[in-house]
């Protein structure tokens, strides 16, 4: 059985690489095993602990997840990794659970128009889908961590602006269904700082002692000033992809998740230490220019390279 305060300590920052899952979700031509074992192993070995590491979704419609069982694999060789897969429904579940993963993932979106044209059900429905993936833990003999995240959490392309209390009427939801973390997500990059950092703050003090993940999107180049907001009001989780790959089907222009590389620095400079050395993961980029040379890679580290004299002079 996992046990949450010691994949996600209290205090502790915690940054989650999800380019492996949110940064393949949309792509036309996505790494092949090898090289998503390599990105992993090469990520280990500049610090990187957490991986979103794929969907339990049906290969046929999604072929760039239909390997998720070897790379749940291959982070279950690494000492201290923790792995992360998104399931939407039962058999979903029951395929994650088979395979090990240490931690299942649902989502549940904030406004009832995009649960309806994302996922084809009822919020309420949602909630029940996670509800039973609670269940479906309980029962089992591995017991991995359940989380849920919270998409359009800071508004909605569809029905625009989100009331910050139905978010937190959601995640009150979440944690009586079971999950023993929750996510709230910009999914389409809507906000800014004051908006990310209220929802944050309340967030944070509803959950108490379980974990809060922070999921933002640069499609309006706020990611970063929102991580930073984040962080401010007590998100310890923060999530990210390498090279800023991913993006939302909801969102057109959208520019994917907030760069992992960049958002290290972030953290560093703001007194968070994250242990991971960023000119060695700015070096994994190679993989993912290799694989997929037609995607686009973002990042201000990749391009302009650590200040002189780092870490000593960080902002």
């Amino acid at each position: 059985m996992t046990q949450v305060a010691e994949v996600y300590p209290e205090g502790r920052i915690t940054l989650r690489e999800v380019g492996l899952r949110d940064g393949l979700q949309l792509v036309k031509a996505y790494p092949s095993t090898s090289a998503k074992q390599c990105w992993v192993r090469d990520e280990y070995a500049a610090g990187v602990r957490h991986f979103e590491v794929g969907s339990f979704l049906p290969a046929k419609t999604f072929p760039q997840f239909a390997d998720v069982r070897e790379i749940v694999g291959t982070v279950g060789t690494l000492a201290g990794a923790h792995g992360v897969a998104l399931v939407l429904n039962e058999r979903g579940a029951n395929e994650a659970l088979a395979s090990g993963v240490a931690e299942i993932g649902s989502v549940l979106s904030a406004t009832e128009e995009h649960s309806q044209a994302n996922a084809r059900r009822s919020r309420e429905s949602a909630i029940a889908n996670i509800k039973r993936l609670c269940e479906l833990r309980d029962a089992s003999a591995h017991k991995p961590i359940v989380s849920a995240a919270i998409s359009m959490a800071l508004g909605c392309s569809i029905a625009g602006p989100v009331d910050p209390d139905e978010v937190l009427r959601l995640v009150e939801k979440c944690f009586e269904a079971g999950v023993d973390a929750i996510g709230i997500a910009d999914t389409v990059g809507y906000a800014g700082p004051k908006q990310v950092g209220e929802l944050t703050r309340a967030a944070v003090r509803l959950a108490g002692s379980k974990p809060v993940c922070v999921h933002l999107h640069d499609t309006r180049g706020m990611g970063i000033a929102n991580a930073a907001a984040a962080l401010d009001e007590g998100a310890r989780i923060l999530d990210g992809s390498l090279g800023g790959l991913g993006g939302c089907p909801f969102a057109p222009g959208a520019t994917g998740n907030v760069v992992f590389e960049d958002l290290v620095f972030l953290c560093e400079s703001k007194g968070f230490a994250t242990s991971i050395d960023i000119e060695k993961l700015i070096a994994v980029r190679a993989i993912a220019r290799a694989e997929m040379p037609n995607e686009p890679l973002h990042g201000g580290l990749a391009r302009a390279g650590l200040p002189l004299g780092y870490p000593a002079n960080t902002i």
